[in-house]
């Protein structure tokens, strides 16, 4: 047998899936704590083995993806909030990226400083149709090149060349893309989501002194985030229509959807930033532990609490948050109702748009699956009881998909399947049916 190991190295847990290369079974499984404290390698060659213990296997490749550190830090300087800077946080999102900071215009004294405090790690510059204004974004690489965090060039490609000489004229790291939005109600995502997936694997895995040796650097193909989108992409083509993907992390929620573009795309309501078919946001307030009390506070605010039940969720969340060690699922009852108010509310706000620069709602109405990850959903019991709960929301200003079949990625495979869908398509393939295969939990 030949396969490939697949890990994802977290913030708290590593996982490992070993996956058959001929057919994409899966073979092997194991988690296990992330060596954060101090070589993160230590935790990852502990779970390796426990995975493949009593296989054998030469030249086995190992493919890793890595959240740990707090994961890719992004910020975007944009021409026009509506327009490209939009197009450019959308960017930013599909290559596995939290947006940390969005800037539009001409970058001030102020705004420089406003982008400084945001501590990104990488910072897509954009600005202009091709052909359009150009000024803006001269002026802005200008502000930038005073800097010396690594830079993503993705905007007005006919002075493409004068921006990457401004920075890299001052010694900022900088990398050369395609427009994120040629023209108008165009976005084009995949020549910058491939730029910032090399600085991130550049600049910022090294960055983070996570490990000692360069090999971990070595090891690590892309943000887990980035994976993810990459692995619900492959699935979304293996049930042939829209796809919905939910993540419930300690201090995240993720919710991803592919949808297929129809008319839908040319129609007089087209958006200006273009259509966003493949899509991933990032609810940095909820989560199953760090972000525990913001679940809390948003379900208030949604008006998702019962009668007298915000105070007790309150106290509750609190203990989650300072202790974020402790295993998801190990609150009981308490765990499942956080996880059900944090999936309802990521689920209202990824449908709705109108957040910062959106305007156009996602129409979730043709999903044909549902998948929930994430270790609440994965170690109890009830994560199918939550998904099914936050799929009944009819109050939350948002269509519900109307007859979805629902899974949970019990293995924790959809990561594997990104990591596996370059260079090994079939098996990712096969990773991925085997997941839409799965019945309910």
């Amino acid at each position: 047998m030949t396969y490939a190991v697949c890990a994802d190295v977290g913030s708290t847990f590593t996982k490992v899936a070993v996956v058959d290369l001929a057919g994409g079974g899966l073979v092997g499984s194991a988690s296990g704590p992330t060596t954060v404290g101090s070589d993160v390698l230590h935790g990852l060659d502990a779970v390796v083995a426990a995975a493949t213990a009593g296989l054998r296997g030469t030249d086995v490749p190992w493919l890793v993806c890595s959240s740990a550190g707090g994961g890719l830090r992004l910020a975007v300087v944009g021409y026009e909030e509506l327009v490209t800077a939009q197009a450019g946080a959308r960017v930013g999102l599909s290559a596995g990226a939290r947006v940390v900071h969005v800037a539009a215009g001409r970058l001030d004294a102020a705004g420089l400083s406003a982008l400084r405090a945001a501590r990104p790690d990488v910072v897509l510059l954009v600005g202009g149709t091709d052909g359009g204004d150009a000024e803006v974004l001269v002026h802005n690489a200008g502000r930038l090149a005073r800097w010396r965090v690594p830079v993503v060039v993705a905007g007005n490609v006919e002075v493409r060349d004068e921006v990457v000489a401004v920075l890299s004229g001052r010694g900022v790291p900088v990398s050369a893309a395609d427009n994120v939005l040629p023209r108008i109600g165009v976005l084009a995502p995949g020549s910058a989501r491939a730029a910032i997936r090399g600085v991130f694997l550049r600049h910022v895995i090294g960055g983070k002194r996570l490990s000692r040796g360069p090999r971990f650097a070595s090891l690590v193909r892309a943000a887990t985030p980035d994976a993810v989108l990459t692995g619900v992409e492959v699935l979304a083509g293996q049930v042939g229509g829209d796809l919905l993907v939910v993540d419930v992390g300690g201090a995240t929620t993720d919710v991803y959807s592919v949808l297929t573009p129809d008319e839908r795309a040319t129609g007089p309501g087209r958006e200006v930033a273009g259509m966003w078919w493949r899509a991933r946001t990032v609810e940095g307030d909820l989560g199953m532990r760090w972000s525990a009390p913001g679940v809390v506070a948003a379900a208030e605010q949604e008006r998702l609490l019962a009668a007298g039940e915000g105070e007790g969720l309150v106290v509750a969340a609190a203990g989650l948050a300072a202790d974020p060690s402790a295993l998801a699922g190990a609150g009981g009852v308490v765990d499942l109702r956080i996880a059900e108010l944090a999936v309802t509310v990521a689920l209202r706000r990824h449908a709705r748009g109108g957040g910062r620069g959106e305007r156009a709602a996602r129409d979730l109405r043709d999903v044909r699956l549902v998948v929930g990850s994430g270790g609440v959903l994965r170690h109890t019991r009830g994560g199918a009881g939550v998904l099914a709960a936050a799929l009944a929301d009819h109050a939350g200003g948002w269509a519900v998909p109307r007859a979805p079949r629902t899974v949970v990625d019990v293995d924790y495979v959809l990561a594997a399947v990104g990591l596996l869908a370059e260079e090994f398509p079939v098996a990712a393939a096969g990773l991925a049916r085997g997941l839409a295969g799965t019945s309910d939990r």
